[in-house]
């Protein structure tokens, strides 16, 4: 049942972004909830399946999405795995934790991809409206953190996505 729920999480969390949070966008600005659940895993798992985990999420939001393939995937499986190299120093069930690896693996994702569109010619120079996009991105994603990291924190330890051996 873990894995089901691992894999429909970024699959519902793209659907909720495309209708639900398109109603309600900031600027223009819409939250991460694929990011935010990549952050989640990798707090709670290795570096090294939080890069696969972050990987797969990025190219599926990719995939369908259509935009630039494989640029989610990098930045998405980076962060990940960044997040994921801190997990071992940190009191995951801090909420505040919890709330503070999303605020900095939105900017850690949020550079992956403004580089990542410098270099590729996607974007050709940075402005203000950058740092807004960021700011309301990352505010987004905070606001949504909270409830969301209780709810897959209990998951993880006692629920669905709990690991089969710590029944």
């Amino acid at each position: 049942m873990r894995y089901l729920m691992l894999c429909l999480l970024p699959v519902l969390s793209l659907f909720l972004q495309s209708t639900l949070f398109s109603a309600y966008s900031i600027k223009n600005t819409l939250p991460d909830l694929v990011l935010v659940f990549v952050i989640f895993y990798a707090l709670l798992n290795d570096a090294r399946k939080a890069a696969q985990y972050g990987f797969w999420c990025g190219l599926l939001e990719d995939l369908l999405l259509g935009r630039f393939i494989g640029m989610n995937a990098l930045a998405k499986g980076l962060t990940g795995y960044l997040i994921g190299a801190l997990q071992g120093n940190v009191f995951k069930e801090n909420l505040a934790v919890g709330i503070l690896s999303v605020l900095i693996g939105t900017v850690l994702n949020y550079l992956f991809l403004f580089f990542t569109s410098l270099v590729l010619g996607v974007m050709t120079e940075a402005d203000r409206q950058v740092l807004i996009t960021l700011f309301f991105q990352a505010s987004y994603n905070l606001l949504l953190a909270t409830p969301l990291y209780v709810w897959y924190y209990n998951s993880s330890r006692h629920g669905l996505l709990r690991h089969n051996r710590e029944r």
